[in-house]
Parts: C-alpha cells; sequence; structure tokens
C-alpha cells in the first residue's frame, strides 16, 4: 500500500517527512494540502489531523502527524536513520527536539514573516530578533559539524533529516549557506544522496503558484 504524506512544497517540516520517506525508498506519494487557501482549516482536513497543520502521514490505518514522529516511524519500518547504538538513538533524539526548538521553529516563522505574511504586518523589530536567535542557532549546527559529515555518527539520521528541512529555501530568512561553510558542505551531501530532491520538487505547493 502506498503511504501517503499530506504536505505542500513550501513547508518545511512537510519537507523533513517528505525527505524521509523519499530516501527510505518506501512508496509513498505527496497529497497536496492548499494550506495557503486555508484547507487546513476545513472540517474535512480537520477530520485527518485535529491540530490542522501539515504534514501527516497516513499508512493503512496508521495516522501520524509532527514531522519527528514521521521519522520516527519510517526509521522503525525500515531500520534506517535512527543510528546504530542506543547511545545514537538519544543522540538523534537530542538533535532532532533541539531544531524543532531552536532552528526549524525559528527558520519557519521568520520566513513566513519576511516572505509570505502581508507587508503591513511585518514588524522588523520581531523579525530582527529572530533572525538574531538564528543566527545563534546555525552557529551552534556550524561548529558541531566542524570535522563530521553527519551531525550523529557516520551516516546520515533523523537529526540530519530534521535539521536542514529549512535550509535548502531560497527565500529569504536570514541565511545565507557562504557564511555558514561546514553547514554549506553538510547541505551538498545531503543534496548527493541517491533519491535527494529539493523542496519544490518533491512535494507540490511553490510561491509562484501564488504569484509570489
Amino acid at each position: 500500500m502506498t503511504i501517503q504524506l499530506y504536505c505542500f512544497g513550501e513547508s518545511g517540516n512537510s519537507y523533513k517527512a517528505a525527505l524521509a520517506l523519499q530516501l527510505s525508498g518506501l512508496d509513498w506519494e505527496p497529497v497536496f494540502v492548499d494550506f495557503f487557501n486555508g484547507a487546513a482549516r476545513t472540517p474535512e482536513y480537520r477530520a485527518i489531523n485535529e491540530m490542522g497543520e501539515a504534514p501527516v502521514m497516513v499508512d493503512g490505518d496508521v495516522k501520524l502527524s509532527q514531522s519527528g514522529v514521521i521519522q520516527q516511524y519510517v526509521t522503525d519500518k525500515t531500520g534506517k536513520f535512527g543510528g546504530t547504538s542506543q547511545a545514537e538513538k538519544y543522540e538523534v533524539l537530542r538533535w532532532v527536539l533541539w531544531d524543532n526548538h531552536k532552528l526549524s521553529s525559528q527558520a519557519g516563522m521568520t520566513r513566513f514573516m519576511i516572505n509570505f505574511l502581508p507587508e503591513k504586518h511585518r514588524n522588523p523589530d520581531v523579525i530582527d530578533f529572530a533572525k538574531g536567535r538564528l543566527k545563534a542557532a546555525y552557529a551552534v549546527l556550524n561548529n558541531h559539524l566542524d570535522g563530521r559529515d553527519w551531525i550523529v555518527g557516520d551516516a546520515i539520521t533523523n537529526a540530519d533529516l530534521s535539521c536542514c528541512g529549512y535550509l535548502y529555501y531560497p527565500e529569504p530568512f536570514g541565511f545565507d549557506r557562504k557564511d555558514w561553510p561546514h553547514i554549506d558542505a553538510w547541505l551538498d551531501r545531503i543534496a548527493a544522496l541517491p533519491g535527494w530532491k529539493h523542496p519544490y520538487d518533491l512535494m507540490p505547493g511553490r510561491p509562484s503558484d501564488r504569484g509570489l
């Protein structure tokens, strides 16, 4: 049975789940969520995910939301991306939780405010504050990757798939790859993996569809 992932291309959190499915080799397909036109707030979608968010994965009778949970499901199903020892498994989880709190949460909000929020609602002080927090997170990740190919262990894990979620997007949000050479090289390593695709190629929906 083909796994369905309810997602949209602009969503970095959707990309984390989609990339895990894509690189795992599982049979899956994206189901477009027209998020910017309110699809996630409809009763029909709330029946799929009461939280009104994307992504949502449906695999037969299994229905899961939250990208980190979906990544773990892929790991449990395939044995991939979870680390090779108990210590690595905890380290992978540590970085996934760090990303969700310190990196992706700030990147997603900042990117939305700068690029997708109506200009009259963009508060420059809030944006600058968020960029400052992001700069600190980039520094943590860049320093950690100095001398490493992957965040944990000797192969790609959910730590990498989570932390890279927003970092391939072209829209500005306070991230320039050339400023962070170890992150830059790490993103190249991920992009060189068989099956890798850019978020706008892996999932339906992109800003140009809405004239942006």
